[in-house]
């Protein structure tokens, strides 16, 4: 009888166990690793850097989440030019990017340490000069000849 206590018990505590893990316990929250919306600019950019070179670039924002106009909003009416996107201050926004990256080389560009540090001024310009509610930058696609 000793014997099949020994069992039966710690069989009946492992499934007790199961049974809360997978039926009563909450699951634990998921974190998303990035908050907020990524927002790619419809148009690529094709810029003369400064040691002669070219680069096509596409690059996108994370915003805030909610930063975006839903489609169907007020501004529904008016569609924005070939090549823009909902954003409504794109425009200020690719401004922006052209005249950071202008003054940039192609080293800059290569090096991925380079990159950020534009990202980061984009960014900051952005921040600092329109309303987008911008969390970061991205360069999606860097191609420099």
């Amino acid at each position: 009888m000793k014997k099949k206590l020994k069992i039966i018990v710690p069989v009946v505590l492992i499934v007790l166990g199961g049974a809360y893990k997978f039926a009563l316990a909450k699951p634990a929250p998921v974190k998303e690793k990035i908050a907020g919306t990524v927002y790619v600019l419809p148009k690529d950019f094709l810029i003369n850097l400064t040691d002669g070179k070219f680069l096509k670039l596409d690059v996108a924002l994370v915003l805030k989440a909610g930063a975006l106009p839903a489609a169907g909003g007020a501004a529904a009416g008016a569609a924005p030019p070939d090549g823009y996107g909902p954003l409504p201050q794109e425009a200020a926004v690719r401004d922006i990017v052209t005249n950071v990256v202008t003054d940039a080389s192609s080293r800059s560009l290569i090096s991925r340490a380079g990159r950020e540090r534009l990202k980061k001024k984009i960014l900051k310009t952005i921040l600092k000069t329109t309303d987008v509610q911008a969390e970061g930058v991205l360069f999606t696609d860097v191609a420099v000849q």
